[in-house]
């Protein structure tokens, strides 16, 4: 019977419908345990929860930047010297789960040195991805979204009425990153990496991480958008006071610089938004009003833990 109604349906209302399925899935297993008591407490760093990285390669750009209010995030590709290349934007879903983990290994061990896993399968497991070869396998694009990563230029500025501010946020001061050249796919032939935090964004990292739940996060990875609706939202809850319409000219600015109609940006984030909502139930807010979307005070999806607690 469900078979025939589906038939029915297009393919965008077919895929919808789908993902509303595996998505009630994840929510009905992740159910009332909580992410300390399931051990899934991921953090995110507050200054890529206010703005973010983009969604799509920006290609040949000298910069990228997001706004949210009066602050300002701004990214500029690392250069490769030697064969006068440009390495790149990190862009999409890797890079953001790239920087889930390295936040939370970095809030719980309190080091800016950490170690890239026991071996490759052991480090894209961690990050919840399967290894696949090819040029378009999860291999080769994690392997480029870390280089871009690690070698991008991360900028904040804080502007107000009475001042300004800005400080350099690069996620990584040093990294080394080997593999077999004539078995680059090859899971065995890893040898492992590590990455030297920024002392700034380290810094950002342990005066106040972001706590999110790597459950939430992996159920909803295939959208960028969504991981980042996800993290500020649960943010945005953990102060929110009052009622509050933010316009969505000023969503569009924080999350959607990179589409080129507001139509098309605003139709995009509210598809993400309930698919937030599935698995973030205690979020109370309404896109009723035509001027942006209204928050109200509600629960964070993650409780806010005692630095002591990270030791």
């Amino acid at each position: 019977m469900a078979e025939e109604k589906d038939e029915g349906l297009s393919k965008e209302a077919l895929r919808k419908k789908k993902r509303a399925q595996k998505l009630l899935a994840h929510a009905l297993a992740i159910g009332n345990v909580e992410a300390q008591e399931a051990k899934t407490m991921a953090f995110s760093a507050r200054a890529m929860v206010l703005a973010t990285l983009p969604y799509q390669d920006p290609g040949d750009v000298p910069s990228f930047g997001r706004e949210n209010g009066g602050y300002s995030l701004s990214i500029q590709p690392g250069w490769d010297d030697k064969n006068k290349v440009s390495l790149g934007y990190p862009y999409g879903t890797i890079p953001r789960l790239l920087l889930a983990w390295i936040t939370t290994e970095a809030a719980y061990t309190k080091s800016r040195t950490l170690k890239l896993g026991e071996s490759l399968t052991d480090f894209m497991r961690q990050l919840g991805l399967r290894p696949t070869g090819g040029h378009f396998g999860s291999i080769t694009r994690l392997r480029s979204q870390m280089i871009r990563l690690f070698g991008a230029r991360i900028s904040c500025v804080y502007r107000g009425k009475d001042g300004f501010s800005m400080k350099h946020v690069n996620v990584a001061a040093d990294a080394g990153l080997w593999w077999d050249p004539l078995q680059p796919d090859n899971t065995e032939k890893w040898h492992s990496g590590y990455i030297v935090l920024g002392y700034e964004f380290f810094q950002e990292i342990i005066a106040r991480p972001v706590p999110l739940d790597l459950r939430v996060m992996q159920a909803i990875k295939q959208s960028p958008l969504a991981l980042d609706i996800y993290a500020w939202l649960t943010y945005r809850m953990s102060y929110l006071k009052k009622e509050t319409l933010i316009p969505w000219a000023s969503l569009r600015l924080q999350f959607g610089s990179d589409y080129a109609r507001p139509r098309a940006f605003k139709e995009h984030f509210l598809e993400q938004l309930r698919a937030v909502k599935m698995l973030y139930s205690h979020a109370r807010f309404s896109t009723e009003s035509e001027r942006g979307l209204t928050l109200y005070p509600s629960r964070p999806q993650v409780l806010k833990v005692p630095q002591d607690n990270l030791l």
